[in-house]
């Protein structure tokens, strides 16, 4: 009976970052983070923006709070500030998990 409750444990655990991952697919197209970076986060609009597929999840997530509060305003994050104002932070997590999940 162990071995039956850890295998269906572990199946909702897989199940359940399968189905955020696919939370932040969608959430990278709805909130438009394709249009810059890329339908594949790979092949960005512009040679300066950043390919963010593959990128660490904490790190991608430390950078969009940052933009978004405003601790982080360079020449690059112009752009990004008016996008982060549609984003909260449960999509933040969303989009960084995906995106890490990428290769």
């Amino acid at each position: 009976m162990k071995k039956v409750l850890i295998s269906a444990s572990i199946a909702l655990g897989v199940l359940a970052s399968q189905a955020v991952s696919a939370g932040g697919a969608e959430l990278y197209k709805t909130k438009t983070c394709w249009a810059c970076h890329g339908k594949d986060a790979k092949t960005t609009a512009m040679p300066s923006y950043p390919k963010i597929a593959g990128q660490n999840e904490a790190y991608i997530i430390q950078q969009m709070r940052d933009i978004k509060s405003g601790k982080r305003n360079n020449g690059q994050t112009a752009a990004m500030k008016g996008v982060m104002g549609l984003v909260s932070d449960d999509d933040i997590q969303q989009i960084a998990k995906y995106l890490s999940s990428l290769k």
